[in-house]
């Protein structure tokens, strides 16, 4: 089978290594030549492309079956470039040979529902401009499957916040320990190992999965409780909390990983590991 990951960054150079294991024949982008030399050691093939390159797109995806986009913006200013441009280009150059495409998403398409159980089915209440721009591109790519439906699957992935080999939690939050922090930490949070973030990808791909799936660990935690735990485990000194200034986080909900776990996928990391 041939497969390729657009934007081939921290998760999908990981998912470009399993699939190149199993034997997939593999193809995978960047934006920036300098990562070709890097990149070539996960694939079988690594090129440089824009996602609004057209024809570009157009001639990377030929005799492709399966498309992991997994691209990620360099900056707040950029999500527009990044994730709509290149959702609104891939559509209008999709291949027949194309038999599924998998988006990983993020979980803050929700915003606030003051820290309620959200599932797939929930309404989704982006915060701000660029959690619109991510709604509109899962609308985009699941659009394609709608036009298309007896050829081509789009499985759209609402990831928790990434953690993992070389980006573990105490790298991510250690720089805050024993400051004072907005709110009170009753915040949900949500959060997804690299580890099941590769396997929910292979397990998407091999299952042929269609539709939105929530991706995070099986309970969510508060933000305290994260801090806490993480904090602990690494004898670093605790947070303490503001209650009287607001928390300036556009998102709060308890994300529901069951739909997933009723299509067969076992998390190997079902809660959070500081």
């Amino acid at each position: 089978m041939n497969v390729t990951i657009l934007g081939c960054g921290y998760v999908g150079s990981a998912v470009a290594q399993r699939w190149q294991q199993q034997g997939l024949s593999v193809t995978v982008t960047t934006t920036r030549p300098e990562r070709l030399p890097a990149l070539s050691d996960v694939a079988n093939r690594a090129v440089v492309v824009q996602g609004n390159d057209a024809a570009a797109l157009r001639d990377l995806l030929q005799d492709q079956q399966v498309l992991l986009l997994s691209i990620g913006a360099r900056n707040r200013s950029a999500y527009a470039e990044t994730y709509l441009d290149t959702a609104k280009t891939l559509v209008q150059v999709l291949p027949d040979c194309l038999q599924q495409i998998i988006y990983t998403s993020s979980y803050a398409v929700y915003g606030d529902h003051q820290a309620n159980w959200v599932t797939e089915a929930s309404p989704i209440f982006p915060a701000n401009e660029n959690g619109e721009i991510l709604a509109e591109t899962e609308r985009l790519l699941l659009s394609a499957a709608d036009r298309r439906t007896d050829r081509l699957k789009v499985c759209v992935l609402r990831l928790g916040g990434i953690y993992g080999a070389g980006r573990e939690l105490v790298k991510i939050f250690g720089g805050i320990a024993g400051t004072t922090r907005p709110g009170d930490g009753s915040e949900a949070s949500n959060w997804v190992h690299l580890d099941d973030i590769v396997g929910a990808i292979e397990f998407a791909r091999a299952k042929q999965l269609g539709g939105i799936y929530n991706l995070v660990q099986n309970q969510p935690v508060t933000t305290g409780e994260l801090f806490e735990q993480i904090f602990t485990t690494h004898r670093l000194p605790p947070v303490s909390w503001d209650s009287s200034q607001s928390s300036v986080r556009p998102y709060n909900a308890r994300v529901s990983n069951q739909k997933l776990r009723d299509a067969g996928y076992e998390f190997l990391h079902p809660v959070i590991e500081p």
